[in-house]
């Protein structure tokens, strides 16, 4: 029985079914017989030797059903010269004979090399065939276009303008989970009850998929296009194609490259940048701001370090007396602790009470918070001399950058000023590098400034939810909830205790 093998390698390619049509076509010319066995492989890469039909084929060889193998030209058999030379001496050897439609191929000495140059040819053009698309796909990046759909939450991809648009249904939802995150409410606990609350109302994911899970919603949260960045080039994912074909152990992980590499494509953003890195600070701290619930719950757990040994204190049960008493340490008693502690402790009572009274304080003022915040937002003066030192600064800049090519354009024309021109390339240089430090500094400024901002907000939104049925009426819950959404850490020393919001 005579054996036909066809391969394409794209899904494209195997959608369209042409190159597939002409193969069988050319390779039951060449059989001249209708009577034959059709092994097609589908979309599938001539990388890898473990493809259904081609294992198919094998094995059929292998039980004495082919005993002859028509093929339209080596490569559709393997895109390397090593697989290639393997299934033509598993062939040989079981008297199988194998014929290719482009070349004859005997079994001389000569026929044999070309048959390998042949199979070595493929072997590059398939090296360069990858190499010259992912240099296509790099600059076509590097022109601020989307290479494919990345299919963002919040997102559609526009196939004609290659960009990122907002689906303003998602972008809805992305918001609403932000604010879960970040802001007092009385629905939700951290990423958990984000992924059960949005399950509940019946919200598909991106995927379509009813369910959401924590790790969806904190890559979520995490996702840097919310505020207009999208990173293309981030990762590497070479050698990743075959892994279905390969064992667990020898399967081949996506790595991350150097930030260097990356390429920054602009996209409309959803989500203010303060939102967003209060969410992180948010994200960097919740193990420990959220760890799961002790036998006696404590209002400050997950908040408290000790400002000597800056180990972190956690509450616990202890015998004072003969009396239990419930405090806050630092001693770290487990095996392998890198620092056992300096030993402070303080009343859980005490403690509590005092930063419970603090944030009242700070909350029933929320007249005084709005005014703060207004001070630092709406002072038109700031912003404006704020803006006019960055565009100078930029402008500055960009004369240093154009001296500096002037320079180097001269050092061409006129070695003999070799090292006056040196001297002054490298003040310029250090003349764009202090600039650019300047530069950072007002940056820094203003999001500290922006961040004070946010943090007086969600003060004052605090205020309005907690604080609306008066203090003696919140429980517990309500008090430990409050705090978390605006205290970031509390530092404990022998004789004060400071307070750090977001």
């Amino acid at each position: 029985m005579i054996g036909i093998y066809a391969r394409v390698s794209t899904e494209e390619s195997a959608r369209k079914g042409y190159s597939i049509k002409d193969q069988l076509s050319d390779c039951r010319k060449k059989a001249q017989t209708t009577d034959a066995i059709e092994y097609v492989d589908e979309g599938i890469s001539g990388e890898f030797l473990d493809r259904p039909a081609l294992t198919r084929l094998r094995e059929d060889v292998r039980k004495g059903l082919i005993t002859k193998v028509v093929c339209l030209d080596p490569d559709r058999l393997s895109r390397k010269l090593m697989n290639q030379l393997i299934i033509s001496e598993e062939f040989e050897r079981r008297g199988v004979e194998l014929v290719f439609v482009n070349g004859e191929y005997a079994k001389t000495p000569e026929g044999q090399l070309f048959y390998s140059m042949r199979g070595a040819i493929s072997e590059f053009e398939k090296a360069k065939i990858n190499e010259r698309m992912s240099r296509g796909r790099r600059e076509k990046a590097r022109q601020g276009k989307v290479v494919k759909d990345p299919k963002i939450y919040g997102y559609d991809y526009d196939k004609e303008t290659e960009q990122l648009v907002i689906n303003e249904e998602e972008a809805k939802v992305v918001r609403l989970i932000f604010d879960l995150f970040t802001k007092p409410n009385d629905q939700v606990n951290g990423m958990n009850g984000i992924a059960h609350y949005l399950t509940k109302k019946r919200i598909p994911t991106k995927r379509g998929a009813t369910v959401w899970h924590r790790q969806v919603v904190r890559q979520l949260l995490m996702n840097r296009a919310y505020i207009g960045e999208f990173y293309q080039n981030r990762w590497n994912t070479e050698g990743m194609l075959g892994n279905k074909f390969k064992d667990p152990e020898e399967r081949v992980s996506m790595r991350l490259r150097p930030e260097e590499e990356w390429i920054k494509i602009p996209c409309p953003a959803i989500i203010d940048e303060t939102t967003f890195h209060h969410a992180q600070k948010l994200l960097s701290e919740s193990r420990r701001r959220w760890a799961k619930k002790s036998k006696h719950p404590y209002l400050l757990s997950g908040l408290l370090r000790c400002g000597d040994c800056k180990n972190t204190m956690t509450g616990r049960k202890a015998k004072n007396w003969g009396k239990y008493v419930f405090q806050y340490t630092d001693r770290k008693n487990f095996s392998g602790a890198k620092n056992p502690g300096c030993g402070r402790s303080v009343s859980c009572e005490k403690l509590d009470h005092h930063v419970w009274e603090q944030i009242v304080n700070w909350l029933n003022q929320p007249d005084e918070i709005a005014v703060a915040a207004a001070s630092i937002t709406d002072n038109p003066n700031s912003k404006s001399i704020e803006e006019a030192d960055l565009e100078r600064l930029e402008k500055e800049i960009e004369k240093a950058r154009a001296g500096r090519k002037r320079l180097f354009k001269m050092f061409q024309e006129e070695p003999d000023l070799e090292a006056e021109i040196r001297q002054e390339i490298r003040e310029l240089k250090e003349r764009e590098d202090e600039l650019i430090r300047q530069i950072h500094d007002l940056k820094d400024h203003k999001k500290q400034n922006d961040e004070i901002c946010y943090t007086y907000e969600l003060m004052k939104e605090a205020a309005e939810h907690y604080l609306v049925k008066g203090t003696d009426d919140l429980t517990f819950e309500d008090k430990r909830e409050l705090i978390r959404q605006v205290v970031r850490e509390i530092v404990v020393f022998e004789d004060r205790v400071e307070i750090y919001t977001f």
